[in-house]
């Protein structure tokens, strides 16, 4: 860890000088205590950078929460082994799965099926509480739980250091978070238009709690955060279903992880009540479970937190971007993505160059910069992958 500055802590080795002018920029806001905590992940964000741990006193910047929010991961241990793999056809349990899991921006689902009415259900209700409905931001809702998306949303059948077959996902809560996300981030702009706020960066507008605007903010935070942890649970009983039939047994989970690493909670750090807003971090209490992934091609990590108070009880959340997707598709071909993820089944597709492992910091080096937040319990090895365009 290094202290960049007075409200400014670090645990990247691998930092450019953009995104270390943004976070310190983000580190300047009056209401930062104790300080701002930068994951060994951190890269270029919107208005707040991407792996950074953000502690506010009697404030939220929804920019930087994020903007597709609770978005984070999931990853099911099972009794399949690497031999119940051995011989078959992996390209047939990925397009099984392709076909059961809505996939790219945009792509919902036909009906609400049966498995997620009672998600449904619940999100429809935890909208009354919250006093709003979710249909005005995004009216076919609904339709959007058990979908993927794309970008770096992916769905994997993994096997661990003793050969465990895992099923892993990441994704968020997609159109309809959001939405409601740019629009509280846009009430925040006209909030310090209309009150002649002078701002390092417009995308660090900030709500002030105990406002009606703040209140409402986080009544439809915790919502979309709760359909993004049910519309991953969603779409791992669908991957479920598929692997089930494909190896043609009933999946028996060993063990269920479920994170976010873009969403905000009310903790207790340094003596105060604060509104922590991980924007690409995932919780790392003490003994707490969570999901940190490479890229499409290199290996992901189960882990447990060391409840490190200096980062905030936090940890990175992935591997990092090191090249923008307009730059990784100027720099690198669809021949190299295939070297990339040789060994592995993969829709092979120059859509996904932007994703090729490449783009991306070193696995390795994130997580040995990440040795004093977390402890590796299982390593994964993707030997199928899905994604959407």
């Amino acid at each position: 860890m290094e202290r960049l500055s007075k409200h400014l802590v670090s645990w990247a080795s691998l930092l450019d000088e953009k995104t270390l002018d943004q976070a310190r920029i983000s580190s300047t806001m009056p209401f930062i205590h104790p300080h701002l905590a930068l994951m060994p992940d951190a890269h270029l964000g919107l208005g707040a950078t991407v792996g950074s741990v953000i502690p506010t006193l009697g404030a939220i910047m929804p920019a930087a929460v994020g903007v597709d929010i609770g978005c984070g991961m999931i990853a099911v241990r099972t009794q399949f082994t690497r031999g119940d793999l051995a011989g078959r056809d992996l390209s047939v349990l990925r397009q099984q799965i392709e076909r059961a899991v809505p996939l790219s921006a945009g792509h919902d689902n036909r009906k609400v099926v049966a498995t997620a009415e009672p998600r449904v259900a619940e999100l429809e209700e935890a909208a009354r509480q919250a006093e709003f409905d979710p249909a005005t931001y995004t009216g076919h809702w609904r339709l959007q739980l058990g979908s993927l998306g794309s970008g770096n949303h992916f769905i994997e059948v993994s096997v661990d250091e003793s050969d465990a077959v895992w099923m892993f996902l990441h994704s968020g809560s997609r159109g309809v978070g959001n939405k409601i996300a740019q629009h509280h981030i846009a009430v925040a702009q006209r909030l310090a238009t209309q009150w002649w706020i002078d701002l390092p960066n417009r995308d660090l507008a900030y709500l002030v709690e105990g406002t009606p605007e703040f209140t409402e903010y986080i009544r439809q935070l915790r919502w979309a955060q709760r359909f993004a942890l049910l519309n991953r649970e969603e779409m791992m009983d669908r991957v479920a279903r598929q692997l089930s039939e494909f190896l043609g047994a009933p999946v028996q989970e060993q063990e269920r992880i479920n994170c976010h690493h873009n969403f905000t909670e009310s903790e207790k750090h340094f003596g105060k009540r604060v509104w922590v807003s991980r924007k690409g971090a995932i919780m790392a209490d003490a003994g707490r479970p969570g999901l940190i992934p490479g890229s499409m091609g290199t290996a992901s990590y189960v882990v447990e937190g060391k409840g490190n108070p200096v980062s905030l009880n936090s940890s990175p959340h992935g591997a990092g971007r090191e090249y923008s997707r307009s730059a990784a598709r100027k720099t690198f071909t669809h021949e190299q993505l295939r070297e990339a993820m040789a060994g592995i089944e993969y829709r092979d597709t120059d859509a996904f160059i932007d994703e090729i492992p490449q783009a991306y910091k070193p696995i390795d080096r994130v997580m040995a910069d990440a040795a004093d937040l977390v402890t590796v319990r299982h390593t994964l090895r993707q030997v199928v992958n899905v994604k959407g365009d």
